[in-house]
């Protein structure tokens, strides 16, 4: 005989134990997120001038009408280096600005970067100017700005290639 009051069946149970576990650590990482960007730049990405490792001058201007990734980025950060092979095949398809915030000459940092075997295009930040700009607590950090100089995805921490392709392609949009 079966009562109103009965139990659902464990496998109901194990079903809805499971979706409030995803919640939780949906919750968990947007709450995450939200703390490691709560004092990044939004909106109209600040303007900048900076110099490449070759030493040619370069500003977000030069990047207008695509969208593209700007990367800051550090040798010294284990997170960064795991990046640095998903940054490289993404910079084949988008425009990529990676800003290094290591104190080293840009001689030294562009060996560094052959022997990584990565040739995307990278500026030195070494002051931290571009840093504070930008709100950077903490590396890596992603922004990718659109076509109109608009920032429409921030992330800190790793970001994969596919996250960084489809953030671009929908900013593209």
């Amino acid at each position: 005989m079966h009562s109103e009051f009965e139990q659902e069946p464990p496998k109901a149970r194990r079903r809805w134990r499971w979706l409030l576990e995803a919640a939780l650590v949906a919750g968990v990482l947007f709450a995450l997120h939200s703390y490691q960007t709560r004092n990044v730049a939004g909106g109209t990405a600040p303007p900048f001038e900076a110099r490449l490792l070759d030493g040619t001058r370069v500003s977000l201007d030069d990047y207008r009408g695509r969208p593209m990734l700007l990367q800051f980025w550090a040798t010294w950060c284990p997170v960064c280096r795991l990046e640095q092979g998903s940054i490289d095949a993404v910079a084949r398809d988008y425009p990529v600005l990676a800003v290094s915030l290591d104190e080293m000459n840009a001689a030294d940092l562009q060996a560094w970067m052959v022997g990584q075997g990565v040739s995307y295009p990278v500026a030195i930040d070494d002051s931290g100017e571009l840093a504070r700009l930008y709100g950077i607590t903490g590396v890596p950090a992603s922004f990718v700005i659109d076509g109109n100089g608009e920032i429409r995805f921030t992330e800190v921490g790793y970001t994969s290639e596919t996250g960084l392709r489809l953030r671009l392609w929908w900013a593209g949009r």
